[in-house]
Parts: structure tokens; sequence; C-alpha cells
């Protein structure tokens, strides 16, 4: 793909407007994404939302060389989203455990896990967004780039990208906020639907939003389809025959007191119990597969580390076009180090374990789960745009407890280093998986990626900086257990999963398993067996719509036998996706600041009413009909 921005030109990317502008995007949207994930479970992505800023200030102050500047500040800013999602993640738990952990504990956490996210990341950044560039829909990363570029152009694709995410974010708004029509429909909302949910636990759910529909578009209907063929299993197979054969069995498989049988249960609850965590076990095998299948990857990366920092002199960068500079792996490997030697540090003197020993194992068990599942993070943002951090941080849970109490810690010492341990993983999953789209952002548009690596650990510390700050302050207002308490939904998974296990419980080994056999069933069929997993892991309700979008790319473009004028059609709906995506992105973040003000404007009454999940299916279709008569338009 030809760049934007040509190479062999030089371009202002990092000055003092972008970083500043960067910088105060990563306070805010820390903030912001760190308040509402605690209260609902929801990051959203600011890296959408910070394009947009980026590009309406520039033009504001009509700034040169814009389009550039602008790459640096969303993916400075874009730090927020990535190391709140860390943080919020695991770090709660603690609290909810009835323990106690200081800011310096969490700071460290959330930072150094994301600086090993980045240099972990780096040296696969040519495999991902160059040598597979065309291969990998990259959805987030398309949606920002059209973002950034069409705010720059003069053709028609500003006032495509423009309607639709007017439409995109006023169609949101309207769910989000005002609850005007139900943001899930589901099959129980009709007398046959419900009576199949509570007998045979049978049922399908679609969530309505346009910024998820957009999302599918742009994923395609190849990837979308296997996703659904994942949740099918899951919601159509394996939760009803749970009840069919198990129903009046009560299944403890963790030892956290459940009380209810499988057929008092709903299906959403054995999806939450039981089924999630097949797919659990079929990420974290999926992911396994990929690192096989990347081991020459992973090699040439290795041996590029070595060669160059046995080299003396000069890195050889300069003989390398602009845009395909990176950070030198000698530089690279040192950070690493450097890296590693502070977290040992943190483990053993921060008061999160008890012996050097302990500290070296845990350590250990870092750098080996980060660096082999930063691939997988960086397979799923480029395949769905989603990262499955929470299923993976919870393997990475259950392996450290294993370890932490044959290494004799255990109990509310032992609970603590698992979690502050797990927050480190998490943060540097979920900063492999959102510097991926950073990187792939920049590659689209033609800037200096070694410009956005050397900033993105600028970011990283002020959103770890912001987000501990604002844990600590919401946890003295809110706390996270009693009556008004933000739910925490991720740090309460967390916590269900770590105490048993700390205090003699086990883990659910026999669904782990299924889903591993499954994953490997999935990839001998020659099917992406990571996609088909995610589907499992991820609720029914985001994935259908995901396959709505898909299908409409698919329509999009074979309504005619002109090669030339369906890819047209597929890339004005590419815009109009990218619209959606954007706008509800923006007025998710416009919802969670009223929210924030305790501004309430929501409907309840009406909207958990079945009238309300009936006629949803109406402005969803307006949608789709929207989608398809813009594309076909050819002004």
């Amino acid at each position: 793909m030809k760049p934007v921005l040509d190479p062999r030109k030089n371009y202002s990317e990092v000055t003092p407007y972008s970083v500043v502008l960067g910088l105060l995007m990563t306070v805010i949207f820390s903030a912001a994404a760190a308040y509402l994930g605690l209260k609902v479970g929801q990051v959203f992505e600011a890296a959408i939302p910070i394009a947009i800023i980026a590009v309406g200030v520039s033009g504001a102050l009509r700034k040169k060389d814009s389009l550039s500047q602008n790459v640096i500040i969303q993916s400075i800013g874009a730090c927020s989203g990535v190391i709140v999602a860390g943080a919020i993640f695991t770090l709660p738990a603690i609290y909810i455990l009835g323990l106690e952990v200081n800011y310096m504990q969490m700071f460290l956490s959330s930072f150094l896990g994301g600086v090993l996210g980045i240099i972990f990341l780096i040296p696969f950044r040519r495999y991902f967004v160059k040598e597979m560039d065309g291969k990998y829909p990259f959805p987030e990363a398309t949606a920002t780039t059209k973002v950034l570029v069409s705010g720059e152009s003069k053709t028609g694709g500003a006032s495509t990208l423009l309607a639709a995410g007017v439409i995109g974010g006023l169609y949101d708004f309207l769910v989000s906020t005002f609850g005007a029509w139900a943001e899930t429909v589901s099959t129980t909302v009709f007398h046959w639907g419900a009576v199949v949910a509570d007998k045979a636990k049978m049922v399908l759910k679609l969530n309505t939003g346009a910024a998820v529909l957009g999302l599918g578009y742009i994923i395609g209907l190849k990837y979308s389809l296997v996703i659904c063929l994942g949740s099918f299993l899951v919601w159509l197979v394996i939760i009803p025959l749970m009840n069919l054969l198990w129903g009046g069995s009560v299944i403890d498989l963790m030892g956290v007191g459940i009380t209810a049988t499988i057929a008092e249960m709903t299906p959403e609850q054995i999806f939450r119990e039981y089924a999630r965590h097949i797919g659990i076990g079929g990420i974290a095998t999926a992911g396994i597969v990929g690192i096989v299948k990347s081991f020459g990857v992973i090699k040439s990366a290795a041996r590029l580390a070595v060669g160059e920092f046995r080299r003396k002199g000069d890195d050889g960068s300069r003989d390398v076009e602009r845009t395909d500079r990176d950070l030198s792996m000698k530089k690279l490997v040192l950070f690493a180090v450097v890296s590693l030697l502070a977290i040992f540090a943190f483990f053993a003197f921060g008061g999160v374990v008890d012996s050097l020993w302990q500290a070296l194992v845990g350590v250990l068990i870092v750098a080996l789960v980060s660096f082999l599942f930063t691939t997988v993070a960086a397979n799923a943002i480029a395949i769905v745009g989603s990262n499955p951090v929470s299923g993976m941080t919870i393997m990475t849970l259950i392996i450290t407890a294993l370890v932490l109490v044959a290494c004799g810690l255990k109990g509310n010492a032992g609970m603590v280093a698992a979690m502050v341990m797990g927050g480190v993983v998490c943060t540097a999953l979920a900063t492999a998986g959102g510097f991926i789209t950073d990187l792939k952002i920049g590659y689209s548009v033609g800037t200096t990626p070694v410009k956005q690596e050397a900033w993105k650990f600028v970011g990283v510390a002020v959103a770890a900086a912001t987000v501990s700050g604002v844990m600590m302050i919401l946890n003295r207002t809110y706390g996270f257990t009693g009556d008004g308490c933000l739910v925490a939904p991720q740090a309460n998974a967390m916590a269900a999963v770590i105490q048993p296990m700390m205090n003699g419980g086990n883990a659910p080994w026999l669904l782990y398993g299924i889903g591993a056999l499954i994953a490997l069933a999935i990839n001998f069929c020659g099917m992406p067996a990571l996609a088909f997993c995610l589907g499992m892991f991820i609720p029914i309700d985001l994935n259908l719509p995901l396959l709505l979008g898909g299908a409409l790319a698919w329509f999009v473009g074979s309504r005619t036998g002109d090669a030339e004028e369906n890819a047209r059609r597929v890339d004005k709906g590419t815009l109009i996706a990218s619209g959606f995506i954007a706008g509800g992105a923006l007025m998710g973040v416009v919802s969670a600041i009223l929210k924030f003000a305790g501004v309430d404007l929501f409907l309840t009454g009406w909207n958990a009413s079945g009238a309300a999940e009936k006629i949803a299916v109406l402005p969803l279709a307006a949608l789709c009909a929207y989608v398809i008569l813009a594309s076909f338009r050819k002004k």
C-alpha cells in the first residue's frame, strides 16, 4: 500500500504542539475511561475521539504538516485506553478482596507493564503492518486513518465521513444516553423465545449499536463469520448441552460458592460461570498455535536483536527509508534488560513478594507470558479490533497462582502478589494490542515509526500516573464493594479466580481443556482458530452485529459485474463504517461525561419494556439501508 505522505520527504511530526496536546488527551481520556470502565465494565477506545479532536484543533489553528503531527497526538493520547484497561481489569481486585495497594505499586505495575508491551511489540512491527498489509483488516486502525486523512482532504470523502459520523453518533447517543430503544435485541422478547431460553437455555442476542455495525463492515464477512461460528457453538450447542446433561446438578469447579443448578441459571449465567472459560482455554491454545506458526518471525526478530546488540557503532538506521525506521534492536534489548531489572526490584523491594526467589520467579512469569502473548494480542487487534486481554490475564493469574503457591506464597500476601503481577502482564498485552493499531495508522499515513515508538513511553508514564490516582480517588469516593459502589466487573472476575486458588481452591481445568481441544480441531480444519475462539469468549450480542456488518460489506461489493465499481462501493462503505465508529466512540465519551456529572436522562421504564426492544430492529434496519444506498450513490 502506498502511504499518504511521501517517504522521501521529511515532515514535522514531534513538535511542542503535538506532544503537549497528545499528553493533555492522555490525562483527560485516562480519567474518563477509568471511571466509565469501573462503572460499567466498558473501556471506550480513545484513538478515534482523539483523532477527531486533533483534526478539529489543527484545522482551527491552520497548522502546517497537521496530518503528521495528528498521528503523534493520536499515538500519545491512545496510551490512555490501553493503560486504563490493564489497570482497572486487575488492580481494583485487591480492594475487592479486602486488601490494600498503594499508589506507587499501582503506578509501577501499570507503567512497567506498558513499557514491556512497547518493547516486545516493536520487533514485530514490520511483520504485522507491512508484510501482512492487505491480509488483516485492522478495523480500528482503518477507521482512525480514514478520520485523519479525510480531515485533511478537500474531496467528498470528508463530507461522507462527517455525515456518517453525525448519523452514527446521534444514533448511539440516543441509545446510550436516552434509551430511546433497546441497545440489545434478544429472542426472549417474544414468548416463544423466553420459553426456549428458560427450558432449553438457548438464546440469540444482537447489539443494535452503529459503532459495532461499522466495525463488522470493516472486518468483512470472512472473519466475522468465523467469529460468529465460535459464538454459535457456545450459545446454541454447548450451553444447551450442559443444561441437557447436567441441568439438575450444582457444579462449582473453582470453589467460589455456586449453589444454583444449571437448570436454575439463565443462559447468560451459564456463559459467565462456565462456557466463557472454554473460550479462555481456546484463546490460550490458539495463541500458542499462533506462536508456533510465528516462530520464524520470532526467531528472525531474536536473531536481529542479537546481531545488532553485538554490532559496534551505528545501527544502520540512516540507510533505512524514513517510514521504516524503528528503535534499534540494540536499544530495545538494553531497554528490556533495564525494565526486567526494574520489575525485579519492584517485586522484591516494593512489598509485592516475601523473598528474592519469589521476585525472580515473578519476573520470569511476567517476561515469558508478556513476550509470548504479545503476538496474540496484536493478531486479535489486526483481525477483529478487540483484544482478549481479560481472558489472557485470567490464564496468567492461574499460572501465577499455581507457581506462587508452589513457592510458598499464598493467602492474602499471595493474592496481592498475583494481582500486581497480573496487572503488569495485563497492561503489557493491552499496550501491545493498542500500539499495533497506532503503528498501522502511522504506516498507512507515512509517518516515522521510531518517533511514535519513542514518545509512546512518555504517554504510558503519564497515563499510568493518571489512572493510578483516579483509581485511589474512586475507591475512597465510591468503593468497589457494598451499596452504591463501582461494580468493576472484570476486576471482580479476577478476584473470583484468584481467591479460591490462593486458599486451596482450583481452576476450571476441564473447561480450559475443552477449549484447547476445540482450538486444535479448528486449526486442523484450516480455519483461523484465534478468531473462532474470540467468538466463544466475547458475548454473542457483540458478535452478531459483526456478522451483519460483514454481510453488508459483501452485499455492497458484489452487486455488479464491474470489479472497479464494486471496489469503489466497498471503499465508500468503509468511509461510512469508519464514520459510524468515530461518531459512536465520540458520543460514548459525551455519555461518560454526563454520567460522571450525575446527569441521568435515561428512560429506564420505557427502555426495559418489550416495546423498546421490538422497535430497536427498525432503526437498525434504517442504518443498514443507509449504508447500502449511500455506498451505491456515485457522488
